[in-house]
């Protein structure tokens, strides 16, 4: 009998979200995707195995209620094996301490790190049942190197893999074999996140010329590369052996 896997996934509408929801599915894993947006052509080329949701992660009391209801649960159902992919994510505000905007600041914090933590807990306890959960956490090289002008966007990515640390331990402290949880930097991905990097000031991010040079050269991964090197490693027996990766040095 073949395995029964489901999979959600975060910020599934571009980029390397949207690399990672159609990877899972042409898999042939069943998904539910949230996004402020829903994704069309997703939605035409995998009819039955998508189910789509609209949230603003940047809600959270929308995104609690949501959570605290009914269809989580349900979409989980009998699984074998149950996947959560905290994806969604954004990079403003850029700049000096003095020129942060505290309402963007808030909504990253929400995005960044409040999100992801509220679908870790919900989804540990209404996957309780199943015998095989995993969680990843989208990180970045920002959660363990300091970028000027980046200061909450590397706090923000930092936090989850110092949440992924945590998780890790309580697991093995508890004797629970059944989840695993890593935050998984996925390398320099050619997205329009990296296209808000190269139109900044340099007066704001001083280390441009740096992502100038990537993209210039060639050396930025394609979101479909970096998708099918997360899935691969989330699917393998070697996901959870430790709560940090990068897929760039995964081999």
């Amino acid at each position: 009998m073949s395995k029964n896997t489901i999979a959600i996934v975060t910020g599934h509408t571009r980029g390397l979200g949207a690399a990672l929801a159609e990877t899972l599915l042409a898999r042939d894993i069943r998904l539910l995707a949230l996004s402020r947006n829903t994704n069309a052509a997703l939605a035409a080329r995998y009819s039955g195995k998508l189910e789509e949701v609209e949230l603003d992660l940047t809600d959270l009391d929308a995104l609690g209620r949501w959570l605290e209801g009914d269809a989580l649960r349900t979409f989980i159902g009998d699984a074998d094996q149950a996947l959560l992919v905290n994806n969604a994510g954004m990079l403003a505000p850029i700049g000096a301490l003095a020129d942060q905007n505290a309402a963007t600041i808030a909504r990253a914090v929400s995005v960044n790190v409040a999100a992801p933590l509220m679908f870790a807990a919900a989804f540990a306890a209404q996957a309780a049942h199943v015998a095989d959960k995993r969680i990843a956490h989208i990180s970045s090289g920002a959660a363990r190197n300091a970028y000027p002008g980046w200061s909450v966007y590397c706090a923000t990515k930092a936090a989850l893999g110092h949440h992924a640390r945590a998780v890790a331990l309580d697991s093995e402290q508890a004797g629970d074999r059944t989840l695993r949880i890593c935050s998984v930097a996925p390398g320099v991905v050619d997205t329009d996140m990296q296209a808000e990097i190269r139109s900044t000031g340099l007066e704001r991010f001083p280390l441009r010329e740096r992502f100038d040079a990537l993209k210039r050269d060639g050396q930025l991964a394609t979101p479909r590369q970096s998708a099918e090197k997360l899935i691969a490693y989330l699917l393998s027996d070697a996901f959870g052996s430790a709560a940090i990766a990068d897929v760039r040095e995964l081999g």
